[in-house]
């Protein structure tokens, strides 16, 4: 299998990693990045066969290719997936897919022309040990009809510190912090709850990463992470438009309400849940690694388990995991867990939680939905 890598960062060149280990054939040929800054994640010897091209329509001139694997800037991905659409080759596209609605509906139009199947979304959580035994519990009616959820995504200071450095600072490029980091969380509850949106609302801002701070900069903890494209010196420049806190309510078409929040200046982060319903509840943390399960009648914890993971996994084993079920699909057709429209719906729903927060509405998303349909039947 001959591999293109379009957008060569870090998270690809760890990817790249992964998967040369996990997929049989698996062989990365070349890449289109104007100035890639991946390469220190994969070996050495590897990169200096792989063929590089400044833009993505030039490697798919030169190049015959059986899958390209999109890492850019968010802001370039729906450009660059149209362009891969029309080559008819398969993708695999790191989130968030777009950046905005109607970046969403544009690629909608495009999909109905070729499959939803032929775009493969980095959506890795739902590939998580601890998210699939999440799904096992409700599936066996340990929860019961799930009635509500309480969820967080808090990350360190060091991680927050890359964003505002970062050019995922700037909504223009990354669509947001919500869409940009969280819509891994918002597909896994839709996932879970199998509903869409109905109602959101929102508050939030930027409280810490501001100017009035800027005397930490040159603290080890607000530099550690390396920036590139588009970055600035400064975690606390003043010049980013993204929030370092959100809260977010979401009533799905079921009855069942979400409660999330974010937070990027954590000192001891966690990215934990709590899913009830009438027959139980479940807790977890991808972070701190368990997941526990209590029955409501009796009332006795029914699972406790830890999950641990190599230091290298960026996302608590799921790579690997995405790795195996990826190579199933290419090489048998087996279906994945996440599909592109789910990563849409998570998208659009995270820009929608986003734009309630700036209106200061409750938004409704009803009518929103039926134009989703609409488009992907068309």
């Amino acid at each position: 299998m001959k591999v293109g890598i379009c957008g060569l960062g870090d998270r690809l060149g760890y990817l790249v990693k992964v998967f040369t280990d996990t997929i049989p054939n698996f062989d990365v040929v070349c890449y289109a990045d104007p100035d890639p800054t991946g390469f220190r994640r994969m070996d050495e010897q590897h990169v200096r066969r792989l063929r590089g091209f400044k833009n993505l329509d030039t490697m798919l001139e030169k190049e015959q290719l059986d899958l390209v694997m999109i890492g850019s800037p968010n802001v370039f991905h729906c450009d660059q997936l149209c362009l891969a659409l029309e080559s008819r080759v398969k993708i695999f596209c790191e989130k968030p897919v777009v950046v905005s609605e109607e970046e969403t509906f544009r690629l909608l139009r495009e999909l109905s022309k070729v499959g939803m199947d032929q775009i493969i979304v980095g959506l890795v959580l739902r590939y998580a040990p601890l998210y699939r035994d999440l799904q096992k519990l409700n599936l066996q009616g340990v929860l019961g009809d799930i009635i509500s959820i309480e969820a967080a995504e808090h990350i360190p200071p060091v991680h927050g510190a890359f964003f505002f450095r970062d050019w995922r600072r700037k909504t223009k490029f990354s669509g947001g912090f919500l869409l940009e980091k969280c819509c891994h969380d918002l597909d896994l509850y839709a996932g879970l709850v199998k509903s869409r949106p109905r109602r959101v609302a929102s508050f939030g801002g930027n409280s810490f990463f501001t100017q009035s701070h800027q005397h930490l900069a040159e603290e080890t903890t607000y530099q550690r992470w390396p920036a590139h494209w588009q970055s600035t010196d400064s975690s606390f420049s003043g010049d980013a438009d993204i929030v370092d806190h959100q809260v977010a309510l979401v009533e799905y078409n079921n009855d069942v309400r979400l409660c999330f929040h974010t937070n990027l200046h954590t000192s001891d982060s966690f990215r934990r849940f709590c899913v009830i319903g009438s027959m139980g509840m479940v807790e977890g943390d991808f972070v701190r690694g368990y997941l526990k399960a209590h029955s409501s009648v009796p009332q006795k914890c029914v699972f406790d388990s830890r999950y641990t993971h190599d230091d290298e996994s960026m996302h608590y084993g799921a790579e690997e995991q995405m790795a195996h079920d990826v190579a199933k699909h290419l090489e048998c057709g087996d279906p994945l867990p996440v599909s592109v429209l789910d990563a849409l719906e998570a998208g659009l729903t995270a820009i929608k939680i986003d734009e309630a927060r700036q209106q200061g509405n409750v938004l409704d998303l009803n009518a929103l939905w039926t134009r989703f349909d609409e488009a992907t039947n068309s």
